[in-house]
């Protein structure tokens, strides 16, 4: 698997996911940011406990790189994540799948809103900068709590997946999700703003 790199607004927060590490990692970016911001010194535990779960959630889907934000907007708390996994395209069988993007567009199904307020996603695909073609889905989905678990969160969500070249069996996977509905045509546009940084090293 190539390397990759990925901007993100400064505000955001990225840092080490892996179960070793990520303890001591959000601590030292929570100190990090509060000698930067003093008057979030009194969230230090929120602030804490918030990443790290995060991260296990990350860790845990199969992500291997996360970046988050957490801020407080007129007193609406706001929050989203970015996170990168790396796909494997075969069948339970073991077949090799298609890592063409239109070929991904077309395997994933559209969901269409029987009435406002519902579930839905678009399906498509777009041209990423120094990247090439890749496949997208973006709406507002009910998704999994936790890997294997019936419960869903319904969530904003951008899904970009790109083809890693000279592979023939993997993708990686560009998700972005937020829980604040009411502002789902924004944070499309900033996972597709964040999503378009994406680069293989």
């Amino acid at each position: 698997m190539h390397s990759f790199s990925l901007a993100v607004p400064e505000s955001w927060w990225e840092f080490d996911i892996r179960p070793e590490t990520r303890d001591s990692a959000v601590r030292d970016i929570v100190d990090g940011r509060v000698r930067d911001v003093p008057e979030l010194a009194p969230y230090r535990s929120d602030l804490t406990a918030m990443l790290r779960r995060m991260a296990k959630e990350a860790h845990d889907s199969g992500a291997v790189h996360l970046a988050c934000m957490a801020e407080n907007f007129d007193g609406v708390p706001l929050s989203a994540t970015v996170t990168v996994s790396v796909l494997g395209t075969r069948n339970r069988q073991g077949a090799a799948l298609s890592t063409d993007p239109r070929a991904i567009a077309d395997s994933l199904r559209t969901i269409t809103p029987r009435r406002e307020g519902d579930a839905w996603r678009k399906v498509d695909t777009l041209d990423l900068p120094d990247v090439g073609p890749a496949a997208r889905t973006f709406g507002v989905e009910d998704i999994p709590v936790a890997r294997g678990d019936t419960r869903t969160v319904r969530m904003v969500l951008t899904q970009t997946y790109i083809p890693v070249p000279g592979a023939t069996d993997q993708v990686v996977l560009v998700s972005g999700a937020s829980p604040v509905l009411d502002l789902a045509d924004a944070f499309h546009d900033i996972f597709d703003a964040v999503t378009s940084t994406f680069r293989f090293i």
